[in-house]
């Protein structure tokens, strides 16, 4: 069962490839022509081009670092990170499965084939899931030096050209995809056991993927378009607000950590709302940072700085241990 929902993953994930870069596309360009309309008094087509592709921002050496990190990471995409994530989804789900099923002696899912409610509760459940998984492992990348080392590579943009997206470290993608095989997967073990079977579950587990995609825009809210969904921002996450978390302007530190919902920021009370025309300034405050501009930058140096935390951590606790013990008299 395990491997046999792994197998069936990827290569639901190999087909929906074209479908998503072309629907990527269309959301991209539409998000430009909204954000043309409402910022440009005066419109002509060359000015929507000047708009959409400002020549400070493509040409900029954080643009060139993302397209030379973005192709160099479509080599190791197939082969590491997609199977790696399936991986440790089905592993849990597998063994969620597994125990449950034992514990409460049930062996089948306890339906028939799922029906239209199931479809909608499972991929609405699955939805938060995921999203509650990525804020949270998204607040550690903030608060635990070891993880902001790698993260430091996705924030050290400072311009946003939409494949800044990809801007994430290998080993990064590879612990989030770890971590996201711990509440996703058990929550597709659980539904593997009352209501899906394993093939049901590769199909509708493609479709949570392609809407969560779809509605959180992560192309377009890594673009310098100020987008946003009005009221439906108090429930989806819009670009603009996401922009906000990249900002080096000390107010936005460590806010709208969200992925596709906006209430967790909400809930935990790291929601930032800026003033719809507000302008930011995108990248690290660190001394270094033209360090990242560069593919050693971004694939080496990350590693290298992990190394010293370790070495550090390492260091004080042989100090601890090598430090004379308090005898007192008895």
């Amino acid at each position: 069962m395990f491997f046999e929902f792994a197998r069936m993953i990827v290569e639901k994930l190999s087909n929906v490839n074209l479908v998503t870069l072309g629907l990527l596309f269309l959301t991209a360009l539409g998000s430009a022509v909204v954000a043309y309309w409402r910022t440009v008094e005066h419109k002509s087509l060359r000015d929507f081009f000047d708009f959409a592709f400002p020549a400070e921002v493509i040409l900029h050496p954080s643009a060139r670092a993302d397209v030379l990190f973005w192709v160099t990471k479509r080599a190791i995409m197939p082969f590491l990170l997609i199977p790696a994530g399936v991986t440790f989804v089905a592993a849990v789900g597998y063994g969620t499965h597994q125990a449950i099923g034992w514990l409460l002696d049930i062996q089948a899912p306890l339906d028939g084939p799922a029906g239209p409610v199931t479809i909608v509760i499972f991929t609405a459940t699955m939805l938060i899931a995921y999203d509650i998984s990525y804020y949270l492992y998204h607040v550690a990348q903030h608060h635990f030096p070891f993880l902001w080392e790698l993260h430091k590579v996705h924030h050290s943009a400072e311009v946003m050209v939409g494949i800044t997206k990809d801007r994430v470290h290998p080993l990064d993608d590879l612990m989030n995809r770890i971590w996201d095989g711990v509440i996703p997967g058990i929550c597709f073990g659980i539904w593997s056991l009352i209501a899906l079977d394993p093939v049901e579950i590769a199909i509708f587990g493609i479709n949570v993927y392609v809407i969560r995609n779809i509605l959180m825009m992560d192309f377009v809210r890594h673009t310098h378009f100020k987008i946003s969904f009005g009221r439906l921002n108090n429930i989806i996450l819009c670009p603009h607000w996401h922009q906000v978390h990249h900002s080096i302007d000390p107010r936005h530190y460590d806010k709208n950590f969200g992925l596709l919902f906006s209430f967790w920021d909400r809930l935990f009370g790291t929601q930032f709302v800026p003033d719809p025309d507000e302008d930011l300034k995108f990248g690290l405050i660190d001394r270094d940072v033209r360090d990242y501009q560069s593919l050693f930058g971004l694939y080496i140096l990350p590693l290298k700085k992990m190394g010293g935390h370790v070495a550090r951590l390492f260091q004080r606790r042989l100090d601890v241990i090598a430090q004379p013990q308090d005898r007192s008299p008895s």
